[in-house]
């Protein structure tokens, strides 16, 4: 097979993926469908662009053939009827997006719905939305793909059966909509920011994406302070993406990173949405993550990062929002303002938590402070744990060399 169109599938799947499969979705209201009909198109890509040339707009082509395929299985199949309520769309009554014509976005409303659980609505948004292939879905929730691929079935069946309207929500539903919305946005944001699976570090279609809802979300309810908090996280974690690759692929940590790389529009932005999302008390989870971000982005080096601020916005943050990660963040911000040891004394309770008994950063950071600390045995086997609970590549060649490294003193 020609690997220049191989590779050029391969991009097209993940830059316009979300697209061809919302627009072939708003044709059909049958999520089913329109993903068969999204992937027959991905299909016919591989085996006509050897012979026509790679097109000029490959995003453009790929939703024509869904569509095609659509229309063609609706007629065939004589189902456009029976079809046709299974995924609601008024068109008569206007909505928040008229303007915003993106169908990702009626997408991603659709895939949040409150008659879907939360767990649903994320898995459901990262397959449908995003591309990822089930099993990575799965790797993202500690799941087995086959247990992933029933809650993805019976979220579809659920939207079908519920007849869960395919358009943004109106003013009066919008506000307790959007916490699952936003949530799903963060989470596709982190599954691009390392991605779970495969040999690139960062999925950068899926930060793209993730900027882009984001963005949308802030021109549809830009006095929403939780929608401004969440788009300075982004954009204040984002800025980093060009420094986190060295030029030869290996993994370069926020201590050696050159932050002369960093994107200073995206931090401008950030900060000021940040500022204005600080205003509104009590302060917010996204508003206090993308305080830390920002404490970050503010520091003109390592060594000039405000550990004691870092420290205090995780205990405000852990104090909201008691979540196993925060505390995990909090105790190796403890390490990093009081040195190793207390870094460790902070990780140590944790290591009982069953939610972090298969989290990879827990046993990365242990052997990082016990490296540091030259108690190479333990430093060892937490390097050695690590590695199991590691599935991308590039981490997984950093966590490799400083194992190799530590070995050394044995």
């Amino acid at each position: 097979m020609n690997d220049e169109v191989v590779a050029a599938v391969a991009q097209a799947h993940r830059r316009d993926w979300a697209q061809v499969f919302s627009t072939t979705a708003h044709l059909t209201r049958d999520l089913d469908l329109a993903e068969e009909c999204a992937q027959d198109a991905f299909a016919q890509a591989l085996e006509t662009w050897p012979e026509t040339g790679i097109p000029d707009r490959p995003g453009a082509w790929l939703t024509t053939i869904a569509r095609n395929r659509a229309r063609d299985a609706l007629r065939r199949e004589s189902v456009f009827r029976r079809k046709m309520p299974l995924l609601v769309a008024d068109e008569t009554a206007p909505g928040p997006e008229d303007g915003l014509v993106d169908e990702r976005l009626r997408l991603i409303f659709t895939c949040a719905h409150p008659a879907l659980s939360r767990q649903a609505q994320i898995c459901l948004t990262l397959r449908l939305v995003c591309g990822l292939s089930t099993p990575e879905v799965a790797r993202a929730f500690l799941v087995q793909p086959a247990t992933m691929a029933a809650r993805i079935t019976r979220a579809k069946r659920k939207i079908a059966t519920a007849r869960i309207p395919y358009r943004v929500p109106g003013p009066d539903q919008l506000e307790e909509r959007l916490g699952a919305v936003l949530e799903v946005v963060h989470l596709i944001f982190t599954t691009g920011h390392t991605a779970p699976v495969g040999t690139q570090l960062i999925r950068h279609d899926l930060v793209d994406s993730a900027i882009s809802l984001a963005r949308m979300l802030h021109l549809l309810m830009p006095t929403d302070t939780e929608i401004s908090a969440l788009l300075a996280l982004l954009l204040l974690t984002g800025s980093r993406q060009g420094a986190r690759v060295s030029a030869d692929g290996r993994l370069v940590l926020l201590p050696e990173q050159n932050r002369a790389l960093w994107d200073r529009q995206l931090i401008a932005e950030g900060q000021s949405l940040v500022t204005d999302a600080l205003r509104r008390r009590p302060p917010t989870r996204y508003a206090l993550e993308a305080a830390i971000a920002a404490v970050h982005a503010e520091a003109p080096t390592w060594h000039d990062t405000d550990w004691t601020q870092v420290v205090g916005l995780y205990d405000a943050l852990f104090r909201l929002w008691p979540s196993p990660v925060v505390d995990l963040n909090r105790a190796v911000a403890i390490g990093l303002r009081d040195g190793p040891e207390a870094g460790l004394h902070a990780l140590t309770p944790l290591l009982a938590d069953p939610a972090l008994a298969t989290y990879g950063y827990l046993s990365a950071a242990r052997a990082d402070f016990l490296r540091q600390l030259k108690r190479w045995p333990q430093a060892v086997t937490a390097y050695e744990e690590a590695l199991t609970l590691t599935d991308n590549d590039v981490e997984r060649a950093f966590l490799t060399e400083r194992l190799t490294d530590v070995k050394r003193y044995l």
